[in-house]
């Protein structure tokens, strides 16, 4: 399940980069909706399943609490989900 969290991990994050810093700038300098429209839901739907993943991965490897957050908040963050992957993930210690 953990190599699956990191595609998805992968996956959200580069979703996340595209919406905002091409889609939404197309989107009020352009005009035009459609990037947001086509990536929005796609990003979505990532977000949701990392953050599922990431609450599953909390239970069944006993993360700690922290490591719980970090994963959230990363989710949130540009670029986040790739520095927890590498922080946290490439080379687990905890």
């Amino acid at each position: 399940m953990l190599k699956i969290f990191r595609i998805v991990a992968f996956l959200e994050g580069l979703s996340f980069l595209l919406l905002l810093f091409v889609g939404v700038p197309v989107k009020y300098l352009m005009g035009n909706p459609v990037l947001v429209k086509a990536l929005g839901m796609p990003h979505g739907l990532l977000f949701v399943g990392y953050v599922v993943l990431a609450v599953n991965l909390y239970v069944e490897f006993d993360w700690p609490k922290k490591k719980l957050g970090w994963a959230l908040l990363a989710s949130i963050l540009p670029f986040g989900t790739f520095v927890f992957d590498r922080k946290y993930l490439a080379h687990p210690k905890g």
